[in-house]
C-alpha cells in the first residue's frame, strides 16, 4: 500500500465519510477538512501528512499556501515534542527549529489574502508571530506550547 493509499484510508476512518478526493474546491476537500481536525485534536504530524497529500495531487495556485499550512504543523510538531521530552538530546532542541517553520509559514501564507478557503489567515500568521516572539524572547529556552493552551484553527465556510 502506497503512503498516499494509506493517507486516505486514514482520512476516510477520520472523518467518518468518503469524500471525493477529486473534489476541487479545496475547502470542502476531505483532505483539507482533515488537516483541521488533525491540528485541533494536537495531531500535528498527521495534519502535515494529509495536507501534502492534496498539496502533491492538486492542481491550484495554492502551492505557497499549503506550504505554509504544512510548515506551520511542522513547527508544532516541534514544540509538542519538546513539551513531551524537554530533556530529550534531540528533542530539547527543537525550539529554534519551530521558529524558523513559523517564520517560514508566516512568509508563505502572507501572500495570500487575510481569508483564504474558509481560514483566518491574518489570525493564524498572529499566532505564528507570537509563538515565535515568545520562544525568541525566552532565548529560546521556553515552549510557548502546552495540550491545555494548544491552538485551535477553525474553518469559517459562509
Amino acid at each position: 500500500m502506497s503512503k498516499g493509499e494509506r493517507i486516505s484510508r486514514f482520512v476516510a476512518e477520520l472523518t467518518a465519510e468518503n469524500g471525493d478526493p477529486n473534489q476541487t474546491e479545496i475547502a470542502k476537500h476531505p483532505f483539507y477538512r482533515a488537516f483541521f481536525q488533525c491540528w485541533n485534536e494536537q495531531r500535528y504530524y498527521e495534519a502535515h501528512d494529509v495536507l501534502e497529500q492534496l498539496w502533491l495531487n492538486a492542481n491550484t495556485n495554492d502551492d505557497h499556501f499549503f506550504k505554509g499550512l504544512i510548515q506551520a504543523a511542522g513547527a508544532f510538531v516541534h514544540l509538542q515534542k519538546n513539551f513531551e521530552h524537554p530533556t530529550h538530546a534531540k528533542h530539547s532542541r527543537r525550539l529554534q527549529p519551530a521558529v524558523r517553520l513559523f517564520g517560514l509559514a508566516e512568509r508563505n501564507l502572507s501572500t495570500f489574502p487575510r481569508q483564504h478557503h474558509g481560514l483566518n489567515l491574518a489570525a493564524l500568521c498572529q499566532l505564528l508571530r507570537s509563538c515565535a516572539d515568545q520562544i525568541v524572547a525566552s532565548d529560546y529556552k521556553t515552549n510557548p506550547w502546552s495540550p491545555k493552551t494548544a491552538p485551535k484553527l477553525e474553518l469559517n465556510l459562509r
